[in-house]
C-alpha cells in the first residue's frame, strides 16, 4: 500500500520499483522533506517538521529485505550483505522496533560495501527511533555501535567528533566522552566547534543524558537542512563554515 505523504514532506505520487538487489517490484512513494524549522539536536536529528518523517527516510524491498533511500540502486556487495547470516537474523528479530530494524539493515549493507562512518549515521538513527520509543537500552547500545563504526572508519573531522562526543556522553560513557571532548577542547577547533564541546563538556560533567539542541550553544537560527536534502558541505570547510553558510552569513 502506498504511503500517505506527511507532515514535513513534500506530496509524491507512490511508483513501482523494482529492488536492485533481489528484482522484487514494490510501490514507495519518493520522499524530500521541507526544510526543518526548528534547531537540530547537537548530535544533528534535524529539527521539526523533519524530525517527524524517519519513516518515509529509507525503502524496504518487502522480498529480500533491502533497504536503502532508493531501493533500485544496489552497490555489488549489497547482494552478498543481504543474504548474509547477520543480516537474516536482524530480519527475524522480533525484539527490534520495526523501523529501527529498517535503518540496522542499511548500516549493514554500508558496512559491507566499507562505508563506515554512512553505517554509523544509519546506526545513529536506529538509536533515534529508540528514543522516540522510549527504549533507553537500545538507544544507548546503538549510540555505542555508531560511535565504533565512525571511528573504524576514516579520520574524523571537528563536527563529526563532536557528534561522537554527543553519542558518548547520551550512552553514559563519561569518561570516554569526556577525553574526547578535551582532546577536541585542545586542538583548538573552529569557534563553532568550540562552543559546542564547551556545552558539551558541562553536560558530561554533570551527568546529563538528555538530548539538547545546537541552539543551546550556538546563537540562533540554529537549523540545519536533513541530509536526504543532498547538501553536503565542501571537504575540509569545517563546522563554522557551514553554519555560516547555513545561516546565510558567509
Amino acid at each position: 500500500m502506498a504511503e500517505t505523504p506527511s507532515a514535513g514532506s513534500r506530496s509524491a505520487t507512490a511508483s513501482a520499483l523494482r529492488c536492485g538487489v533481489c528484482g522484487t517490484e514494490s510501490r514507495h512513494a519518493s520522499f524530500r522533506p521541507a526544510p526543518p524549522e526548528q534547531a537540530p539536536d547537537l548530535d544533528l536529528r534535524p529539527g521539526e517538521p523533519v524530525r517527524s518523517t524517519m519513516a518515509r527516510w529509507l525503502q524496504q524491498c518487502p522480498g529480500c529485505g533491502y533497504a536503502a533511500p532508493d531501493i533500485t540502486r544496489a552497490h555489488p556487495a549489497a547482494a552478498e550483505a543481504v543474504r548474509a547470516a547477520p543480516f537474516r537474523a536482524l530480519l527475524a528479530e522480533s525484539g527490534t522496533p520495526p523501523l529501527a530494524r529498517r535503518f540496522l539493515a542499511w548500516a549493514l549493507v554500508l558496512e559491507e560495501t566499507g562505508a563506515l562512518h554512512a553505517a554509523g549515521e544509519a546506526t545513529l538513527q536506529a538509536a533515534w527511533v529508540a528514543d522516540d520509543l522510549g527504549r533507553q537500552d537500545l538507544a544507548r547500545a546503538w549510540r555505542l555501535d555508531a560511535v565504533a563504526l565512525w571511528r573504524g572508519g576514516p579520520q574524523l573531522d571537528a563536527e563529526q567528533t563532536v557528534r561522537v562526543i554527543d553519542a558518548l556522553r547520551r550512552a553514559e560513557a563519561w569518561g570516554d566522552a569526556s577525553a574526547t571532548a578535551e582532546a577536541l577542547a585542545l586542538s583548538e577547533p573552529p569557534e563553532a566547534v568550540a562552543q559546542v564541546v564547551a556545552l558539551e563538556r558541562r553536560l558530561i560533567q554533570a551527568q546529563d543524558i538528555g538530548r539538547h539542541t545546537v541552539a543551546s550553544a550556538l546563537p540562533p537560527p540554529s537549523r540545519r537542512p536533513h541530509v536526504t536534502h543532498h547538501r553536503v558541505a565542501p571537504r575540509g570547510e569545517g563546522l563554522l563554515g557551514w553554519l555560516r553558510r547555513l545561516f546565510g552569513r558567509g
